[in-house]
C-alpha cells in the first residue's frame, strides 16, 4: 500500500495490468546512491544502509527514520544510514539485488520483490493501533443512492493509486468479485491520495472511492458512509538483505520485535508512524492473499484489454 501516492491521472480499464512492470523499470541511481552512502563512511567500516521507499519527501523520510536507525546502530553495534530510494521500482530491484542490509516496504511492493527476486529474511511488520493489519473502505456520500457493491455499475469511482493496497489493488479485486469489474463503472480516476478520495466524493465529483479505514474515519463527519469493508491486509514490513548474517538477522529481528518495550521505543514508533504500537512477527505467507489478489486483477484487466 501507498501511504502517499502520485498527482491525480485518468484511469482506465487496463490502468492496473502493469502494476509490476511500474514496480521493477529500473535505473542505477539507486545502486550508486547505496555505494556512496559506503564510500563516505570509508571503505574499513561502511555503515550498514535503512533503504526506504520514496512515499514522502526525502527530509521527512530522514526524519522519522533517522532514529530507528541510530536504534539499530546500537542493537548492532554498527553505524546504520538511510538511504531513501530514488523510486518505487529502483528500491524494489536494490532489495532484490541485495544492494541493500535493511529495507521497509509496502505491501504491494514487497509481493512485487517476491515474484521477481525471491524471499529475504523477513524482521517484522508493523502493528498500528493495536490492529495487526490495514484495514480499508468503499465509502460513498452519507445521502448517495448507491445502496450496495452492484449498484457501482454505471457509477464514477475514485483510486488512489495504480501501485497502492488499499487505495486501488485490493477494492479492484473485491469489486470484480463482486460483478462488478472496471469495465462495468462509468469511469475511474487516480487521485494519488486517499484524502484526495474522501474530497472527491464529498464534492459529488464522484460516486464513490476507496479508503484507508483511518482516513475514512476523519472525512466521516463531513458526510461519508462505509458502502463495503475490504479484506484486510498485512500492513508495511522490514526484511534483510538474503546474505545478511545469521547472527545478526536474530540481533535485528530481536531488537525490532522488542522496540516497543524500550525506553525510547514508543517515541521512535510513533516517529514512524502516528499510531503504530509496535513491530511484531511476520512472514511471506502472511502476504499470499495480496499476491493472489494483485494476480487476478492483472489478468482480468488484460483479458479486458
Amino acid at each position: 500500500m501507498s501511504r502517499a501516492g502520485s498527482t491525480g491521472r485518468p484511469g482506465a480499464v487496463g490502468a492496473g495490468c502493469s502494476l509490476r512492470r511500474r514496480l521493477f523499470v529500473t535505473g542505477g541511481l539507486g545502486w550508486l546512491a547505496s555505494r556512496a552512502v559506503r564510500a563516505r563512511a570509508g571503505a574499513s567500516r561502511p555503515p550498514l544502509v535503512l533503504a526506504v521507499h520514496p512515499y514522502l519527501t526525502q527530509a521527512e523520510i530522514l526524519r522519522r527514520f533517522t532514529p530507528l536507525a541510530e536504534f539499530i546502530g546500537g542493537a548492532l553495534g554498527a553505524a546504520v544510514a538511510v538511504r531513501v530510494g530514488g523510486s518505487y521500482a529502483e528500491h524494489i530491484a536494490a532489495i532484490g539485488r541485495d544492494e541493500v542490509d535493511i529495507a521497509f516496504l509496502g505491501p504491494l511492493g514487497y509481493v512485487g520483490m517476491l515474484e521477481r527476486f525471491g524471499p529475504k529474511p523477513f524482521l517484522a511488520r508493523f502493528e498500528v493501533n493495536h490492529q495487526p493489519n490495514l484495514y480499508g473502505v468503499i465509502a460513498v456520500a452519507q445521502h448517495s443512492r448507491v445502496k450496495s457493491v452492484a449498484d457501482l455499475r454505471g457509477c464514477r469511482f475514485a483510486f488512489g493509486d495504480p501501485d497502492s493496497t488499499m487505495s486501488y489493488v485490493v477494492p479492484a479485486w473485491f469489486m470484480a468479485q463482486q460483478g462488478v469489474p472496471l469495465g462495468a463503472l462509468a469511469g475511474h480516476r487516480f487521485l494519488g491520495s486517499h484524502p484526495s478520495i474522501a474530497l472527491g466524493i464529498l464534492a459529488g465529483d464522484y460516486d464513490a472511492g476507496a479508503l484507508k479505514r483511518e482516513v475514512y474515519d476523519q472525512y466521516a463527519p463531513r458526510g461519508l458512509r462505509i458502502l463495503a469493508q475490504l479484506p484486510p491486509t498485512p500492513d508495511h514490513l522490514f526484511v534483510t538483505r538474503a546474505n545478511f548474517p545469521a547472527d545478526r538477522v536474530l540481533a535485528l529481528r530481536g531488537s525490532l520485535l522488542t522496540l516497543h518495550e524500550a525506553a525510547q521505543g514508543p517515541a521512535i514508533l510513533d516517529q514512524l508512524h502516528p499510531g503504530l504500537t509496535r513491530l511484531i512477527e511476520g512472514s511471506a505467507a502472511d502476504y499470499r492473499a495480496l499476491g493472489d489478489m494483485m494476480r487476478s486483477l492483472e489478468a482480468a484487466t488484460r483479458r479486458a484489454g
